[in-house]
């Protein structure tokens, strides 16, 4: 009965829905799991079967699936107020979320915009960026900088600054064209060189780019430490401090797309704070909302809402969205940022993740595996000499063993939740080792 009701949900949404990030073709050979529910670290399909959710969910899953605590805000919300429009109204939780969110950055950014989803906050920012020139008297700073291998989403003006072929090639034509400078990527060092080294080389290039377009440049756009999407490319915190310096001394923004870094994720909330710097713009979504509810959030500098503030309606920022500071997402962000304040999550997961990579050792030194690398609750390593298909193939492999895990090409990833105990380590270790060496071959 189960096995046929499973069949029966498959074969409707592969008639019905169009799914993302996704050739739908290769579903005739990689079936779709169809989930029933979620419980902590687990997802659950109809026959029972059950993956542990080592990539929570495309980053955006913190604290587990059907948390009771984000479960009981969000049924004491429901009976409050599912949604009003922000535009001549506000309301309770939108405040709260916002004066909580500057409190964290000592209140030096502030004036949160609301939207629904991370490329369209990476949109708010460059178009908030433009603006605030323009009204400032300068014009003509009108182009954007971007990171080599960088992912900022696939809305038009979120592609403009994303480096990563796949996804943009097709859409060309329809792009602004953003400059390209180095990645600081420690992969990168060159024998004898550190990390740091890098980020001084990349540093040094984005001050060639600044001067060669000295007054044309708005902002440049940087995922801070960790670039995911490009294949978890890491960079010494030295490089953020660098090009704020220079963005200072030439007057450009800096755009810091926390969407999947921040929320914990790199070992401090934000991760720009491992660099002791605050950007002018800070892009938040993903795990703000615990992964409930579609949430984003651009926090800005004063001087940048100042450049807005006017009785000329022209001058002002006109973006909006139906659902901007949705009622229902601000309060499971809020039950989330409680969860962070009384479980002391940052401090926890120091911990969590010093077991994770002791558990991980083996795939560390594995004769198959480069660069192994972590930075707070991310791990990735390299697989080297893989058969082409290796991403889908271990992908595959991972849901017969219980796990859900998406390599990106050859980079394998983990992103997991914060509640992992140590019986879910061991689980997650021992069964990464034994799919990644599965998955090799072709």
């Amino acid at each position: 009965m189960e096995a046929n009701r499973q069949t029966d949900w498959v074969a409707r949404s592969l008639r019905s829905v169009w799914h993302p990030c996704t050739q739908m073709q290769h579903h005739e050979s990689t079936p779709l799991i169809p989930v029933s529910h979620g419980r902590g670290a687990w997802l659950y399909d109809h026959q029972g079967n059950r993956y542990l959710d080592a990539i929570s969910s495309w980053w955006v899953n913190l604290f587990g699936h059907a948390n009771p605590r984000i479960n009981a805000a969000l049924r004491e919300q429901l009976d409050m107020l599912e949604h009003a429009m922000l535009a001549g109204f506000t309301h309770e939780p939108v405040i709260q979320l916002s004066e909580r969110l500057s409190d964290l950055t000592s209140n030096t950014l502030g004036h949160a915009f609301y939207a629904s989803d991370g490329a369209s906050a990476v949109e708010i920012a460059l178009k908030m960026s433009f603006h605030a020139w323009r009204n400032g008297g300068k014009a003509d700073k009108q182009e954007f900088l971007c990171l080599k291998g960088s992912y900022h989403g696939e809305t038009i003006g979120a592609l403009a600054v994303t480096d990563v072929a796949l996804f943009k090639d097709a859409y060309g034509p329809l792009l602004r064209a953003a400059q390209t400078v180095m990645s600081p990527d420690a992969r990168q060092a060159e024998e004898g060189e550190t990390a740091q080294d890098v980020a001084r080389r990349a540093a040094a290039d984005v001050e060639r780019a600044f001067q060669q377009a000295e007054g044309r440049i708005a902002a440049i756009i940087i995922e801070p430490l960790v670039q995911c999407a490009t294949g978890f490319a890491m960079h010494d915190p030295l490089y953020l401090q660098l090009v704020r310096a220079l963005c200072d001394r030439y007057q450009v923004h800096m755009i810091l797309d926390e969407i999947a870094v921040g929320c914990g994720r790199t070992g401090t909330f934000f991760a720009c704070e491992q660099a002791g710097i605050w950007p002018d713009f800070l892009c938040l979504s993903k795990g703000i909302s615990g992964g409930y509810l579609p949430l984003s959030i651009v926090l800005s500098r004063e001087e940048i809402y100042q450049a807005f503030y006017s009785e000329d309606v022209t001058r002002g920022f006109l973006h909006s969205h139906s659902y901007t500071g949705n009622p229902l997402a601000c309060r499971a962000a809020l039950a989330t940022l409680d969860i962070f304040a009384e479980d002391h999550v940052l401090e926890a997961n120091r911990a969590r993740a010093a077991r994770i990579t002791a558990a991980l050792a083996p795939l560390a030194q594995h004769e198959r595996t480069a660069h192994f690398r972590q930075r707070g609750m991310i791990w990735a390593f390299d697989a080297i000499d893989a058969a082409p298909g290796f991403s889908r193939r271990f992908f595959a492999n991972a849901t017969r063993q219980e796990l859900l895990l998406r390599p990106i090409g050859s980079t394998v990833y983990l992103m997991p939740p914060y509640i992992l105990n140590d019986e879910e380590i061991g689980i997650l270790a021992q069964r990464t080792l034994a799919v990644f060496e599965q998955s090799l071959a072709g």
